[in-house]
């Protein structure tokens, strides 16, 4: 009877969490404020029950955040985030560096934090939040540059963090030196797992073709966790290793790939709501106002002057205007993960902990409050919306192992401009051809002369060796129409 109960209340919860999905939506937050809301609603203060165990937030949150990065890596787009990667590099670095010390210092002269708990405080909000960042700026019609740097950063950013945080909580933190030296140790052990394992295992699946397609997204999500694990195993950034083997997955051609972007964002969200209900849980309602005054100086000190240092500091000769720099010096957006790493201070039974704790909420909330609904006019006043963006084609492909070659199934969206072009003037490579046309639930065959319509369904069948030169070709023509060559536009 219990676990009746408990299965029924947690589907009344998560249904409730997608309704506030939409309500997010509308109103452009990020959906964290509800779930964290909803948490804060079902707690102690609200219908009384209980959650104060720190070990188990923290264990299940960082299992969550790995989820949340797999789904932001497979569902970043190599080309958009490509030409953003320098900068978005520095920032997860250098601008991380420069956002730890100003909010130690701010915490340390402004609210009285001894240096070690303001160093932590520091270095807990210090990250951009992937799931935040993700869920505000893919409805924002930015260049794709500017868009790249802030979701390339956010995953990136996580790995140095965690470590620095991982030190400063230990018993016995090492120096500064050995600290430098474990971070740069653990990044370079994780960059290298995450890329030898995201290959072998695109090359893998190209070459496997498994007897149902639903296990080709559970293979990538095993594969995903799988580069975590091994990197922690041997001392490595795991959340390095996690991501970027998402990004190189997530980027492959890969069978099934629309139906493994699907499933990863369905289980992302699944990770971010009882991810976010569980720390609304954890949060103490009655321990959050004598906290207010010190999580708004410090909150202040972070979105107003370490933020915009940092992206000053990291990014001058990476062709970045003013006004870029202006809006991401605003679109630092915080979330789970500072929230997350707050509670490793409270495992480790740091004097001040939960005080940090209430701290790190009460700014996510407030600033996340503040940011994230003023980001499109922000966007718009510094005259960096596109309007004109045009929304790309999603091909998904199955094996014809013996073959050797790939069906390709391909839906024009509205706004494409494959719209009223002739199949003749797709101009494919020889190997690839158009099979069958789906159109208001009628398929036919289609002959050169056949215009293509919004809403068909495309059904191309194209040998290995062409595959990837069809897909960018349909993908040129969606973008610029037939004459996508002599406009420069190539389809990567």
């Amino acid at each position: 009877m219990k676990l009746d109960l408990w299965l029924l209340l947690g589907s009344i919860v998560v249904i409730t969490a997608i309704v506030a999905v939409r309500l997010a939506h509308r109103s452009g937050l990020p959906s964290l404020l509800l779930y964290l809301a909803l948490g804060l609603l079902l707690g102690e203060s609200g219908f009384g029950i209980r959650f104060d165990d720190p070990l188990v937030a923290e264990t299940l949150g960082l299992a969550a955040l790995v989820l949340i990065l797999a789904e932001g890596g497979i569902t970043t787009r190599w080309s958009d985030v490509r030409a953003g990667v320098p900068a978005a590099i520095s920032l997860a670095t250098i601008g991380t560096a420069v956002s730890i010390a100003v909010v130690a210092a701010a915490a340390h002269w402004l609210i009285g934090a001894d240096w070690r708990i303001a160093a932590l405080l520091g270095a807990v909000l210090a990250p951009t939040d992937a799931a935040a960042v993700f869920s505000v700026l893919r409805r924002l019609p930015l260049p794709s540059r500017l868009s790249g740097i802030l979701e390339a950063e956010s995953g990136f950013n996580d790995a140095p963090v965690i470590i620095l945080v991982v030190a400063l909580t230990s018993r016995h933190a090492p120096s500064g030196l050995g600290m430098a030296g474990e971070l740069v140790a653990e990044l370079a052990i994780g960059a290298t797992a995450g890329l030898l394992i995201g290959w072998l295992g695109a090359f893998a699946l190209r070459h496997l073709a498994l007897p149902a397609s639903g296990l080709y997204p559970i293979a990538v999500l095993a594969l995903i966790v799988g580069a975590y694990g091994a990197a922690a195993v041997i001392h490595g950034s795991g959340f390095l290793a996690a991501y970027i083997s998402a990004l190189i997955l997530g980027n492959s051609p890969l069978p099934h790939r629309p139906a493994t972007r699907g499933f990863a964002e369905g289980l992302a969200w699944l990770a971010q709501i009882g991810l976010f209900i569980m720390l609304g849980l954890l949060a103490s309602p009655s321990e959050l106002p004598a906290q207010i005054w010190p999580a708004l100086a410090c909150g202040f000190a972070l979105v107003l002057v370490a933020r915009p240092l940092s992206v000053l500091l990291s990014t001058p000769f990476l062709g970045l205007g003013l006004r870029e720099k202006a809006f991401l010096s605003w679109a630092g957006l915080r979330g789970a993960v500072p929230i997350v790493l707050a509670t490793l201070a409270m495992t480790a039974g740091l004097q001040d902990a939960d005080e940090l704790f209430a701290q790190v909420f009460i700014i996510v909330v407030v600033f996340t409050l503040l940011q994230g609904p003023t980001l499109p006019w922000l966007a718009r006043a510094l005259k960096l919306a596109v309007a004109d963006a045009s929304r790309e084609i999603d091909v998904e492909a199955a094996p014809l192992e013996e073959l050797h070659a790939d069906l390709l199934d391909i839906r024009i969206p509205a706004d494409s401009r494959l719209d009223g072009v002739e199949i003749f003037e797709l101009r494919l490579p020889h190997g690839a051809q158009i099979t069958l046309v789906v159109r208001d639930g009628a398929s036919f065959v289609p002959e050169g002369s056949t215009r293509l319509q919004a809403g068909d369904k495309l059904l191309v069948v194209t040998t290995s060796e062409v595959r990837a030169e069809a897909e960018r070709r349909l993908r040129a023509v969606s973008r610029r129409g037939k004459l996508a060559g002599w406009y420069g536009e190539q389809g990567d």
